[in-house]
């Protein structure tokens, strides 16, 4: 017997309006290429083209037999920690939503305790037989996050998709994924959970939103997870438009570092004549000298290889090769200090370490970015009060809107249980 469990659609169509990609949604008529045929010319899309190439004449297939048979998984939760106030609130509005198959934003400041705060529905969401999919803009969160979700659910499949991720093609009830991955879905996901939705590219590029909304099912559970939303997510926060739970405390209790202010004026100047400043020296030397583990953040390649040379740290960015591995040195305290772009400003742990922030006033370090990497000191219980330094050569509004930001939070989390309903 013949079955047809797959519909061909093409994977650019020719629209009244112009083309489509089927794939990644782009309409934008510059990112369509043209390949030369025989008798006519065939369009690309250039958008997904690191995804493999669609085309007008290269069609993509849809699964239309049965759905995927999940398990019901009973009792999938190893994890034996207790949460506070703060954390059993979300965690309870959070088990809520994905059974309701509802929206929520959770709305967490850095170190609170999001991933912990997910357990419990989850756990309520496997022993249903949810298909489940928790999607970053950062491949680092992605590789960060796997290994803790199976040690907490190891009964459960889970499969981590990123670039050069091994676990492509596989099928489980549990996906960790980047963005960009969820463009291979369609109505696949019953709880659909997007972890840091301010971070680039997420907010900037509408295929990724596109691609979201397109890998869950039509009646599920869409869950924003993030410690600095955008302005169209407050909006609808304020408006009621989409329901939202406020965590202002770190799970330890312990209030977020507030950044200092430190000029040098001398940067460039210093920099050109291949020197450090000298009061980024004696940052970098008192550390060393405590013995303390510590950041540097800086807004580019060239820069952090320049310092990388001038004080023997190493550097990780974007199109380092060793990247995973350097990162993954630095977390299990093979290295004490690394120089980074913002690629590490959010979506990682690493305990007991202090940050530092060259260059502040760069256009790259707005305050959602600047907020986020001050969240990445001071997350230790046993060592809460990370060090935190915003180098300038003059203060800018970014930085100063990101110090009032976190003396904000700090402020809600001294209230009472109140609190919890406040959206700031």
């Amino acid at each position: 017997m013949k079955r047809n469990y797959l519909n061909e659609l093409p994977g650019v169509e020719e629209t009244l309006t112009g083309y489509l990609c089927n794939r990644c949604g782009n309409r934008k008529s510059h990112l369509f290429g043209r390949i030369p045929r025989e008798r006519k010319q065939a369009v690309y899309c250039r958008k997904c083209i690191e995804m493999g190439r669609v085309s007008t004449f290269e069609p993509l297939y849809k699964w239309r037999g049965p759905r995927l048979e999940t398990p019901f998984v009973v009792d999938p939760c190893k994890w034996q920690g207790k949460l506070t106030p703060f954390q059993q609130r979300a965690a309870d509005q959070i088990n809520s939503a994905m059974a309701c198959r509802a929206p929520l934003l959770v709305w967490a400041v850095c170190g609170a305790g999001k991933t912990e705060m997910l357990f419990k529905g989850l756990t309520a969401a496997f022993e249903r037989g949810d298909r489940v999919c928790i999607a970053s803009p950062r491949a680092d969160v992605v590789r960060e996050l796997a290994p803790r979700f199976k040690q907490v659910f190891p009964e459960v499949s889970i499969s981590a998709l990123y670039g050069g991720s091994e676990d492509k093609g596989k099928e489980s009830q549990f996906t960790i994924s980047t963005t960009h991955q969820l463009l291979r879905y369609e109505q696949a996901f019953d709880v659909m959970i997007i972890d840091e939705v301010d971070a680039f590219p997420y907010y900037t590029d509408r295929s990724l939103s596109f691609a979201a909304n397109r890998a869950r099912k039509t009646t599920s559970s869409l869950i924003y997870l993030t410690a600095t939303p955008r302005k169209w997510l407050i909006w609808r926060a304020k408006l009621n438009l989409i329901p939202t739970v406020f965590v202002p405390a770190r799970y330890h209790g312990h209030p977020l570092p507030v950044p200092q202010f430190v000029s040098s004026y001398r940067l460039k100047k210093s920099l050109a004549k291949n020197q450090l400043p000298q009061i980024i020296i004696s940052w970098i030397d008192e550390k060393v000298t405590q013995n303390r583990r510590f950041l540097l953040f800086v807004p580019s390649i060239e820069m952090g290889r320049k310092i990388a040379n001038l004080t023997n740290i190493e550097c990780v960015d974007a199109s380092d090769e060793d990247r995973v591995e350097k990162v993954e040195k630095y977390r299990n305290n093979k290295m004490n200090a690394l120089i980074t772009t913002t690629i590490l400003e959010r979506g990682v742990t690493f305990p007991s370490i202090d940050v530092a922030v060259i260059d502040v006033g760069h256009q790259v370090f707005d305050e959602a970015a600047l907020v986020q990497i001050a969240g990445r000191a001071g997350r230790n219980a046993a060592d809460p009060y990370g060090d935190v330094v915003f180098f300038h050569q003059g203060k800018t509004e970014q930085m100063i809107r990101a110090r009032r930001s976190i003396e904000m939070m700090n402020s809600l989390a001294r209230r009472d249980q109140d609190a919890l309903s406040l959206v700031p």
